[in-house]
């Protein structure tokens, strides 16, 4: 686990760890969903599992979730109290990609924010079956968190990015130092 403080100020917690977002002992954790917001593969796939099926159906009543937006629900089975949905772009090599990606961030955090919740964590956005180039990804991720701590200096955070693998956890750890140095 690596605790940084980026962009902001005693306030702010950064993390980085690897392993399985399900199980993490935080307020709320951001789930890379599809449009639907019923469910999918890799991580979507893996946080209704672990929530039970009541995450399905409040995620029904929800009319599904347009790409860089968010939804929120409750955690149900899972650690977490709160999941926040939110859609990355497929990734097809252009500009809009990444402020598509950036507002899956940005939005989060607001959110969450809205919400009164101090402890988020993220997967790795879009860098699995959307094919985003993951050093692309980990840098724009890194852009809309440190830009959104920098607006919100008084609001205390602790934000963690879950890795699922060890090159998703090794990109992640060289680009925190990267930006810290």
């Amino acid at each position: 686990m690596s605790n940084k403080t980026l962009g902001g100020g005693w306030e702010h917690v950064f993390a980085v760890v690897q392993g399985d977002i399900t199980k993490l002992d935080c307020e709320c954790i951001v789930n890379a969903a599809n449009r639907s917001l019923l469910g999918g593969g890799g991580v979507d796939g893996a946080i209704h599992r672990a929530a039970g099926p009541e995450l399905l159906m409040e995620c029904r009543t929800l009319g599904g979730c347009k790409t860089g937006e968010v939804k929120i629900t409750q955690g149900y089975r899972l650690p977490a109290r709160w999941v926040i949905h939110t859609v990355g772009p497929v990734y097809s090599g252009r500009k809009g990609d990444a402020v598509l990606l950036a507002n899956c961030y940005r939005n989060s955090l607001a959110l969450a924010k809205a919400r009164n919740i101090h402890s988020i964590a993220f997967p790795a956005i879009s860098t699995g079956v959307y094919g985003y180039p993951l050093n692309e990804a980990t840098e724009v991720a890194l852009a809309a968190v440190r830009e959104w701590l920098a607006e919100n200096r008084a609001y205390p955070m602790k934000i963690i990015f879950c890795c699922y693998d060890r090159q998703t956890y090794e990109v992640y750890q060289s680009c925190v130092s990267n930006e810290l140095t």
